[in-house]
């Protein structure tokens, strides 16, 4: 089922298959440049393996949900989109919510799970961030010339239309402000008492294994993590296989 639901004014685009409401959903969250058509057919083959629910949506600005209405964000936009989501599970009546984040998804993800605990059973965390990192401005900033100097802007509007050059500088202009520089959401790790998989590539262009380290320290819940050598941020792009074997044997266990 595909459609549009309000949310706070705004549409927002959903992907939403639902065969047994007595199953966990699945709810994948995208990154800072994606969308639910760039998950590809890896929501689908989740769900299919595990038999729950699950749910892909563009948040407000990406893919064919609503554009943003201006570049600048506030510092905690990641929180407000936390609240939107919490926002839609109750729209949508998802009780029992298995959030998969990737990258800025991820740092949703979690603050969902500090803020809103009853309705999240578990996390599955991609390459997040909990605070901001040199490695992470090099990388955006390395991706501000690519968008200047190479096709990435042509290619990111077969996905997002007329809305790539707000969301691209929304992302780096936010990022990289100083007023984002003490950005940090380790205090809500405290909160997370739901089990947690934190996902990450050695070779992650955009972080370092500090992000995985502290987050799995902190959280209440059951935490582990999943290191693969030779990987950068999408894990789940570059090896979807090993990626879809280890998040399945995550989720059964929540299952039961």
């Amino acid at each position: 089922m595909e459609k549009y639901i309000e949310i706070r004014g705004t549409n927002l685009f959903v992907k939403y298959l639902n065969p047994d409401s007595r199953k966990p959903t699945i709810i994948f969250l995208h990154d800072s440049l994606g969308c639910t058509k760039l998950w590809r057919d890896f929501p689908e083959k989740l769900g299919n393996a595990t038999g729950c629910n699950y749910l892909v949506y563009d948040r407000l600005g990406y893919g064919k949900s609503d554009p943003m209405p201006t570049n600048p964000r506030p510092s905690n936009y990641l929180e407000i989109e936390a609240d939107i989501l919490n926002d839609l599970l109750i729209k949508l009546q998802i009780d029992s919510a298995i959030l998969f984040g990737h990258s800025d998804g991820g740092s949703i993800a979690l603050i969902t799970a500090s803020k809103y605990p009853s309705r999240i059973k578990g996390i599955l965390c991609e390459a997040a961030h909990i605070f901001v990192e040199e490695i992470t401005l090099r990388g955006i900033y390395e991706a501000k010339e690519l968008y200047k100097n190479s096709n990435l802007a042509e290619r990111l509007e077969k996905y997002h239309g007329n809305k790539v050059d707000i969301l691209f500088n929304a992302w780096v202009e936010t990022w990289t402000t100083s007023d984002f520089r003490n950005w940090n959401i380790e205090h809500f790790l405290h909160n997370i008492s739901c089990p947690v998989l934190f996902i990450q590539g050695e070779a992650d262009e955009y972080g370092t294994m500090a992000q995985v380290e502290k987050t799995v320290a902190q959280v209440k819940g059951k935490a582990e993590k999943y290191i693969i050598p030779n990987v950068g941020h999408t894990p789940h792009k570059e090896i979807p296989d090993q990626v879809l074997d280890r998040t399945i044997d995550f989720i059964l266990q929540l299952a039961h």
